[in-house]
């Protein structure tokens, strides 16, 4: 049948079921929210207060529900203003699609209003990009856009409308085709082939080649990656982990594919590991990397990496095998498939000796007493508080690592967090994705007094949205984890990083007709938990603590995995 090309692209939005969009409109792509207007009981649009936030949000969104995030923006500084959510999504793998419309086909390659290559721009931080010329294209456009976005491995994806492809009186064909049955046509599957999307099934000799080696090994570790949390492989992970009997070492992109209270757990490895992840990782005999990129933050000193073991790394993406660390076996598939396989094939070992050498390694958080107030009193505060599901959604920082090293993440999509890019800012946008993804969870936001600056003005979104996101805020007046370095490398050069300035931000709470506190001792901590919880609106809850607190451990950068700065 013929209908608008912009009615197609909502109608093709809803054959991928989607109900949620993050976005921010402006003058080139506003065709696209005209039409919005007529299917507003269908789609819920949520306006942000800035494209970088609605970037952040639609990432959330995704991590959080496993679905593919949505995001809207207009040209030029619209579009531009997405690259660092873009960037953040692919680093970390995160299934979104971005729409943005571009000036007319006339108009194009002349420098005009608000104008950007943004294709161009967004190629190298995305799995596909589209300039849609053609609005006879849209749907094939449109369905293979969510595919390459959720097959394989996951990641952005961008499609840039011209504005004259838009224009209201543009009719073209369309059928409406469930995308459960337009993922198996012949143009989605002739993409997938050429693009290699989808996910190899293993091979079936590789897969034994591994059950070989597990049974010749005397002490294994196993790293839980992003690909575990990303292919949702959390159940088939735990029945690996406890028929192998192996201490679990976890990435910060792995948070929530292990359970982290496990007894198996060893807690983070890399730079900020734990005593236990790192040893371990420096004596293992046989390392099995699910998922993990050993990027340099875990693999610090690659050429030293796991030196006296047989490294095995099971990842969808091919393209990650021995880019970082040489291996000594590898097998190509997703995490659930491969993990699947092994599990039909493994016997029930035990590693008694090995798990007494490692397991009692293992670091309790701290939770110092007294009137002053520390992170780990807030952490703890906060996890006595919640319930047991909470999302938790960081910025980047020190309090990232403390939550991590704190809290206990129990499933796909609890955490949060910018792992791959760094991204300052992320964790307010992502809360609001995720708790309008999971409204019925308590969504906590942690972040620094650095980070909260950056994207503090997505509290107007929280409060017109009506969403009581708890927004805890580390506040040591420093760019916290940059001073710990300038302490520990730099001779305490601390060269640009006092915040001795505003916002006061229980005021700027207040003034975005939210509720905030300042708190500094724990009882005051504990008061102000219960009332957030309980106030029904946002709250931001402004933690004073010491300037010259660390995250402990740490291992410097390039250096040997135990060779720890702080213990």
């Amino acid at each position: 049948m013929k209908i608008r090309a912009t009615q197609a692209i909502m109608e093709c939005l809803l054959e991928q079921e989607v109900d949620t969009v993050f976005g921010y409109p402006g003058g080139t792509i506003l065709n696209l929210y005209d039409e919005l207007y007529n299917y507003q009981d269908k789609i819920h649009h949520v306006l942000t207060a800035h494209e970088q936030g609605a970037s952040h949000a639609a990432d959330g969104y995704a991590r959080s529900t496993g679905k593919v995030g949505v995001c809207f923006a207009t040209s030029g500084p619209g579009a531009t203003n997405l690259t660092t959510g873009i960037a953040t999504a692919y680093m970390d793998s995160s299934p979104v699609v971005f729409i943005t419309c571009n000036v007319s086909e006339n108009l194009l390659g002349k420098d005009s209003f608000q104008e950007v290559d943004i294709t161009g721009i967004a190629m190298p931080i995305t799995k596909a990009t589209y300039l849609v010329r053609d609005p006879q294209t849209i749907p094939d456009v449109m369905r293979q856009a969510f595919a390459v976005a959720a097959t394989g491995r996951p990641g952005p994806v961008l499609i840039d409308f011209l504005k004259n492809v838009t224009f209201l009186n543009a009719m073209i064909d369309y059928e409406f085709i469930p995308w459960t049955q337009n993922r198996s046509t012949d143009s989605i599957r002739e993409l997938a082939v050429s693009h290699g999307l989808k996910a190899p099934e293993p091979d079936l000799g590789d897969i034994d080649k591994l059950v070989e080696m597990i049974a010749q090994a005397q002490r294994p570790l196993i790293i839980c990656g992003g690909g575990v949390v990303r292919g949702r492989a959390d159940k088939q992970f735990r029945e690996f982990a406890e028929k192998l009997d192996a201490p679990v070492a976890i990435t910060v992109m792995g948070g929530g594919g292990f359970p982290g209270a496990h007894p198996l757990t060893t807690g983070m490895i890399g730079m900020h590991g734990s005593q236990a992840s790192n040893v371990a990782c420096n004596e293992c005999d046989l390392l099995i990397a699910v998922g993990c990129r050993f990027s340099d933050r875990v693999a610090l000193q690659p050429e030293s990496f796991a030196s006296q073991a047989k490294i095995v790394h099971i990842d969808i993406d091919r393209s990650e095998i021995d880019k970082n660390v040489l291996t000594d076996h590898h097998i190509i598939g997703s995490a659930k498939r491969v993990l699947e396989l092994l599990n039909q094939r493994l016997p029930q070992y035990s590693h008694p000796e090995w798990k007494a050498h490692i397991l009692p390694l293992r670091e309790k958080q701290p939770v110092e007493e007294g009137e002053k107030l520390t992170p780990g009193q807030i952490l703890d505060c906060i996890q006595k508080a919640v319930p047991h599901d909470t999302i938790v959604a960081t910025d980047v920082g020190q309090h990232q690592m403390w939550s991590i090293q704190h809290f206990h993440f129990e499933y796909p999509g609890q955490l949060l967090t910018s792992g791959g890019f760094g991204t300052m800012g992320f964790g307010l946008g992502a809360a609001i994705g995720a708790k309008m993804g999971n409204p019925d969870k308590v969504v906590v936001h942690t972040t620094g007094d650095g980070c909260f600056r950056m994207n503090c003005h997505e509290l107007a979104t929280v409060q017109y949205y009506n969403l009581p996101i708890i927004t805890v805020v580390f506040n040591n007046g420093t760019l916290g984890m940059v001073r710990q370095w300038q302490h520990l490398i730099y001779n305490e050069h601390y060269s640009q990083t006092t915040l001795d300035r505003g916002p006061d931000f229980v005021k700027l709470a207040e003034a975005y007709g939210l509720k905030g506190k300042r708190v500094t001792n724990r009882a005051e901590m504990e008061a102000a938990l219960q009332e957030a919880l309980s106030c029904g609106c946002g709250y931001v809850i402004d933690c004073q603590i010491d300037m010259d607190e660390m995250v402990r451990p740490m291992v410097a950068g390039g250096a040997h995995i135990t060779d720890f700065l702080l213990k």
